[in-house]
């Protein structure tokens, strides 16, 4: 029975890295989507809205219906959906550039599905496996998925300096070996039985419950305020600060990834008091956020990049591990529903960033703000875009604040 639940621990683990790749690895090739396809900043944001929103619509499916899922079977198709997803997405604008746009498109609905089964199912797997520290189970969980965002913008940026950016299709076929790894060992994997509710009617009894809502609403600012910097953090660095490229990448992106990785690890081992660093995190946040906006030093900027990466590492998981604890029935409906709001927040947040960078690059009045700055508009456009992760942050604040008191008071 161990080996059985090592080789499941393995099979989450490969699965959470497949997740790194399909939430980072649009982001990573903006500018190269950009500059080859010619696709629009609004375009290449809403690759990240589309992945979001497949995820939430999975999600919802096993909120209310999970009942109409063969959970173990779901759980073993993740990888088979991942596998199906990235191949379309390499290999369409490999065939067809004309029509690029298009094959990213439905490669990202397909390995988006995969991320919404994995999402809601992974956590309770993991949850369900006997452990004497289940909050830092779930921590190190959600670490690897971190630590595998690192992986992949290392692993992409060397073969885009080596191979050049117009070979990203062979690093993305690359990738698929990930995937991969993970059907063979859920193969011969036993998943146990998870909690699910017995019709769509029990959700309702839950849906009243305001401690689910206000958990709710946590985890959607929490995943906002974390996607506006993983996703855009490359570009802006980049584009803003005039980094190049790979600097924009490992240091950036990758930077903010290993500073998220390091404080879900730092408390998968010496974990307490989730509560309080769920406030600290989004207040620190907040600030990063500023500083990065409105900074024209580079090394600051980078710096408080990366930092966020940190501020922010708890926001998900942290919620997580206060609904499992505070709202003790219903089971995958309780994942479901946190993988729901924190799917929305990851979907709304780097879209609203790409708009309101458009919408300042397109802006005469702004334009001429630009110039007095002595800014591009451009640059200025995607100051104003990573300023939206500001928001974010500062609405998590109050309801961080909330469930972190509930849960003090149990």
């Amino acid at each position: 029975m161990e080996i059985n639940y090592k080789r499941l621990k393995w099979a989450c683990y490969t699965s959470n890295v497949t997740m790194s790749v399909v939430a980072c690895f649009s982001a990573v090739l903006f500018m190269t989507f950009h500059k080859l396809y010619g696709i629009s900043y609004s375009l290449l944001g809403l690759l990240v809205l589309i992945n979001f929103l497949t995820q939430l619509g999975i999600d919802l499916l096993l909120s209310f219906f999970p009942h109409k899922f063969n959970i173990e079977k779901s759980v073993k198709c993740i990888p088979v959906l991942a596998t199906i997803g990235m191949l379309i997405y390499a290999l369409w604008p490999m065939l067809s550039p004309n029509t690029a746009y298009i094959g990213l498109l439905i490669g990202t609905i397909i390995f988006s599905a995969s991320g919404g089964f994995n999402e809601v199912l992974i956590s309770p797997v993991i949850a369900a496996i006997p452990s004497d520290n289940p909050d830092r189970e779930m921590s190190k969980l959600h670490s690897i998925y971190a630590w595998g965002v690192v992986g992949v913008v290392g692993v992409s940026t060397l073969f885009l300096k080596l191979f050049g950016n117009q070979n990203w299709q062979y690093l993305a076929l690359l990738f698929v070996l990930l995937p991969i790894s993970s059907i063979i060992l859920f193969s011969g994997a036993r998943v146990p039985k998870l909690a699910t509710l017995e019709s769509a009617s029990g959700a309702g009894k839950l849906l009243k419950n305001p401690m689910l809502w206000f958990c709710v609403l946590a985890i959607f600012f929490g995943g906002a305020a974390e996607q506006v910097m993983q996703q855009w953090s490359s570009s802006y660095l980049e584009q803003a600060l005039k980094l190049p490229k790979i600097w924009g990448d490992i240091l950036g992106m990758a930077l903010f990834a290993a500073f998220l990785g390091l404080g879900r690890t730092l408390y998968a081992k010496f974990g307490k008091n989730i509560g309080k660093i769920l406030v600290l995190g989004a207040i620190s946040a907040s600030v990063c956020y500023v500083v990065a906006a409105v900074t024209n030093v580079a090394v600051v900027g980078l710096l408080t990049c990366a930092f966020t990466g940190f501020c922010v590492s708890m926001l998900w998981p942290g919620s997580l591990i206060v609904s499992a604890e505070r709202i003790t029935t219903g089971g995958v409906f309780i994942f479901a529903m946190m993988a729901s709001g924190g799917d929305l927040g990851a979907a709304i947040g780097p879209q609203i960033s790409g708009v309101v960078t458009d919408l300042v690059i397109a802006s005469p009045t702004l334009n001429s703000l630009a110039q007095t700055l002595s800014l591009s508009p451009e640059t200025l456009g995607m100051k104003a875009g990573i300023l939206v992760g500001a928001l974010f942050s500062l609405a998590a604040i109050p309801f961080m604040i909330i469930i972190g008191r509930k849960r003090n008071k149990t």
